[in-house]
This record gives structure tokens, C-alpha cells and sequence, in this order.
């Protein structure tokens, strides 16, 4: 082959064969989760660090129930006004099952700003993108697997049985054309940590986009394997998110979502203030 094609052409036919294998839809067998813990309404607060600690943005969840319906809004804005906006809705009777998504990512920060919807009962993908060349929209209309995970994969993990894992789940990439993927999970056991100085342990997963094949064996030598991504679920009476390691967007580098402190600020008619300024009185 080298004989008829040059080192670079070698390289993107490599490229080619890896991002089919990474997004051929084929053999995806579904297995739904079952609902365990119920979901109910909340808003939890959010960061979003690079894996040295810089704090690249501030993030906020929502969450309502109708039913058995739940409405997810998840939205992180960056300090370079970027915007990354999913709007997930799903039911929990029984077993988890994706109703729609929405992905907007907008700034600086993305690369090629897109905007992605999944209807997950039609099937219908809708994804409008912005390139050099302009304003695009693709649409496709893909045959939706029951245990598709868009927006919802920590929620699978938390409701999972270590027992009854599945080894796989389903997933659209957003993409400018839209295909399904597969993401195998794995736990990788218990890992510590402290909450206010107390111990605790979560179980760490490891979620890895599955390519087979010869692209599966170009994919690393070529730099084309996609990151493995890293979730940890505090397990017990009511199993909860702890932290995740993931990229946000295609070929995007490994950033940390982890759970926000409030910081309160001292000002004089604070009682934090108040109690520092109290001095004690001299002896009689």
C-alpha cells in the first residue's frame, strides 16, 4: 500500500476506517435498566475543571417530575462565555427509557458549535452545526435501542446491580451526521474519599467507545482511540453521582464534573464576621 500512498494518505484512510467502526450502528443489542431509586425533583450545582484543577466552568441541574416522566436540564457556563446546555426528558416506569434530548453547545470553547435533537420515539435526529463554510442541518432517522443513554448514563449507573451490569449501553454522538454508538462499561471497584473529613467510597466505572476490527488495532497507534471516560456512584441506601472524567464533544480533551461547594462571603453584618470582632472583656 505504501508503494501507491503516502504517509499522510495512510493516515486519513486509517482515520476513515476508525470513525466508521466507531459509529456503525450494528449489533445493538438493547437491554433496558430497571428503576430502582425513583428520581425526584432537584437542583444540584455543578463544576467543571480541567484534570490540573483549572476551573473552566459553573454548572447548574434541574430536575422536575410529571408523573412517571422526568425532565433533566443540565447547563454549564464557561468563563469564556461558552454555553453547554442539555435538556434531557425520560420516563422511570420500570425501566429507564429516553423520551428526548437536546444538546446546544455555542463558544469559543467548541470547536464547531452544533446543536443536536433525539426524539426517541420517532427515531428522528436532528443536528444543526456551523462550520468554515457556514450554517448546516442533518437529519436521520435512526431505529432507537431501548437502553439509550443520552443525558441519562449516570442515572443507569446509579440504578444498576453490580451483579446485573450490562456490559453495554447505547449512544447518539453528537456529531454533524449523526450514528449510534456503543460505550462499554466496566467497573473498576472502590476508590476513596472524604466528605467534611468523613470516609466514603464510590465505585468507579469505566464507560470506553467499543471499535472492533482492524480499526481497533489502528486506532491507538494512530492517536485515534476515543478518551475513556470515568464516572464514580457513591453505592448504599440511595446510591448517588460523585464526580466524572469525560470530554464534552468529539475529539475534545478529558475535562472533571464534580459536585460544587457553596462559598459564603464575609462581609461585617455577617455572624461569622460578627463572631471574629467579639472581644473578650478585660478582668474586673
Amino acid at each position: 500500500m505504501q508503494r501507491f500512498l503516502g504517509g499522510g494518505q495512510i493516515k486519513r484512510l486509517a482515520a476513515a476506517l476508525v470513525s466508521a467502526a466507531v459509529l456503525w450502528p450494528g449489533g445493538l443489542a438493547a437491554e433496558p435498566i430497571a428503576v430502582r431509586y425513583t428520581e425526584g425533583a432537584l437542583h444540584g450545582f455543578l463544576v467543571l475543571r480541567t484534570l490540573d484543577d483549572k476551573l473552566l466552568a459553573e454548572g447548574d441541574l434541574t430536575q422536575t417530575v410529571r408523573g412517571d416522566q422526568v425532565t433533566a436540564r443540565l447547563v454549564f457556563q464557561f468563563k469564556d462565555g461558552s454555553i453547554h446546555e442539555e435538556t434531557t426528558v425520560y420516563s422511570q416506569r420500570q425501566r429507564f427509557q429516553l423520551i428526548s434530548d437536546r444538546l446546544v453547545q455555542k463558544g469559543p470553547t467548541f470547536p464547531q458549535p452544533l446543536e443536536m435533537s433525539i426524539d426517541g420515539t420517532t427515531g428522528q435526529v436532528t443536528v444543526r452545526y456551523r462550520d468554515e463554510k457556514g450554517e448546516h442541518k442533518s437529519e436521520a432517522k435512526l431505529e432507537i435501542p431501548s437502553d439509550l443513554a443520552n443525558g441519562i448514563l449516570p442515572k443507569l449507573l446509579m440504578n444498576a446491580r453490580s451483579d446485573t451490569m450490562p456490559k453495554t449501553v447505547s449512544l447518539i454522538a453528537a456529531t454533524p451526521k449523526p450514528r449510534l454508538v456503543k460505550l462499554a462499561i466496566a467497573a473498576a471497584g472502590l476508590e476513596r474519599f472524604s466528605i467534611g473529613g468523613s470516609p466514603r467510597q464510590a465505585t468507579h466505572y469505566i464507560v470506553k467507545v467499543e471499535i472492533g476490527g482492524i480499526a481497533g488495532l489502528l486506532a491507538p497507534l494512530l492517536g485515534l482511540q476515543p478518551p475513556d471516560s470515568h464516572v464514580w456512584i457513591l453505592g448504599g441506601e440511595v446510591p448517588a453521582f460523585v464526580r466524572a472524567e469525560q470530554p464534552l464533544y468529539v475529539g475534545g480533551p478529558v475535562w472533571k464534573i464534580e459536585l460544587a461547594s457553596p462559598v459564603w462571603p464575609t462581609t461585617p453584618t455577617s455572624p461569622s464576621a460578627k463572631a471574629d470582632n467579639i472581644k473578650p472583656r478585660p478582668p474586673a
